[in-house]
């Protein structure tokens, strides 16, 4: 899918718009707090029912108002909406019209990939950022995920609580038990998602990375000792679980790690080919994600200018132009966009199109079209 027209209402600093999008490339710029980032965000929490700048909801809604509204209406003119009242706390969630209660109906109809200054937590976060990640993918992908995600969850909370209250130990091997079951059927559907991640992700890592992509390598750890069984692990373990008063192993407990040469990447790469590699993984997962017929990725990249030189922001618009998504893009100057408006403007003379994408200008919240192509209201 891609997004057609974009509507907020108190929406952090934006004022109320629909605006126009074109299906595949769409720039936003202007100032630091001018807004940029609050439409990337505001697309964001459709898809996710969250936002990646901030855990408060109160901060979502422009000042001195209580409630927030944003839709879309796709190429397909379906239309998603999502409503907060920070006074009841209730979110009211519409597809077409009709009322839904999990987020998780949003998701299936819009996938969205980001990339932001945040998005460096991949590396410095630690296991939990890596683990979203993963699991973020694996919710496009892996159509029974989520369900088999909850049900995993809900034996994970069963079995903790029994060693935090020290339960006796065979109401303890029940949930275990069933916990060793779930935690292999998860490990088993991750590891394929990870492995069809590593099989794609060299052909962005030869674009966006070319001198040391094939020093770059990914290891899946499945959140247990790699030479025991879990059930053996969690005997092992039985008196170490019970002073920490939770589960130390199982399938909630994975990690990826990214490596150069064998060494954490982020100890030997700069800031900027940190930044491309976080692209490359990325434009891996979207690619992943476009296969499944159900929906296509919309990519988000904030603040295209940081940390990337201009040969970096030609190798980006080349792998940008190899990817079936929609992509939108924020800048503080129009001018680190150059590479990627020029290569738009030769695949635009070979398909004779009238517009190739839309660029808008943000500025106290307020944003205007540049090239008249582009509509809004």
């Amino acid at each position: 899918m891609s997004v057609a027209r974009l509507t907020t209402h108190n929406f952090r600093n934006l004022l109320p718009s629909t605006i126009s999008f074109h299906p595949k490339l769409n720039f936003f710029v202007g100032d630091n707090g001018s807004g940029k980032s609050s439409l990337l965000e505001a697309i964001f929490f459709l898809g996710h029912g969250k936002s990646f700048r901030t855990s408060k909801l109160e901060h979502l809604a422009t000042y001195e108002n209580d409630n927030f509204v944003v839709s879309i209406k796709d190429d397909l003119d379906l239309q998603l909406g999502l409503s907060k009242s920070l006074v009841t706390g209730k979110t009211h969630i519409k597809i077409n019209g009709e009322n839904h209660a999990r987020l998780s109906e949003l998701a299936k109809n819009i996938a969205v990939q980001i990339v932001t200054p945040e998005s460096f937590k991949l590396f410095f976060g630690g296991p939990k950022e890596r683990r979203r990640f993963v699991d973020l993918g694996m919710f496009h992908v892996k159509h029974n995920f989520s369900q088999q995600w909850r049900e995993f969850n809900r034996v994970l909370k069963q079995r903790n609580a029994c060693i935090r209250n020290n339960l006796d130990k065979a109401t303890l091997d029940y949930w275990s038990e069933l916990f060793c079951t779930l935690s292999l059927e998860v490990t088993a559907i991750r590891t394929q998602y990870v492995d069809d991640l590593i099989v794609e992700l060299p052909e962005w890592l030869e674009l966006l990375l070319p001198n040391i992509a094939d020093k770059i390598s990914v290891q899946y750890l499945r959140g247990w000792p790699q030479k025991k069984e879990l059930v053996v692990a969690l005997a092992d373990g039985y008196e170490k679980e019970l002073a920490h008063g939770y589960s130390l192993y199982g399938a909630h407990k994975f990690d990826v790690k990214f490596l150069i040469a064998k060494q954490p990447l982020e100890s030997l790469l700069s800031r900027g080919q940190q930044k491309l590699f976080l692209l490359a993984l990325t434009f891996a997962q979207a690619k992943l994600i476009a296969r499944v017929n159900r929906v296509k990725p919309i990519l988000l990249i904030d603040d295209i200018g940081a940390e990337l030189d201009l040969i970096s922001r030609q190798a980006l618009s080349t792998a940008i132009n190899k990817l079936d998504c929609q992509v939108v893009i924020t800048a503080i100057d129009e001018g680190v966009l150059q590479p990627i408006i020029n290569d738009a403007k030769l695949i635009d003379e070979e398909s004779n199109k009238k517009t190739n994408y839309h660029m808008f200008h943000v500025k106290h919240g307020g944003i205007l079209p540049v090239n008249n192509s582009v509509m809004i209201e």
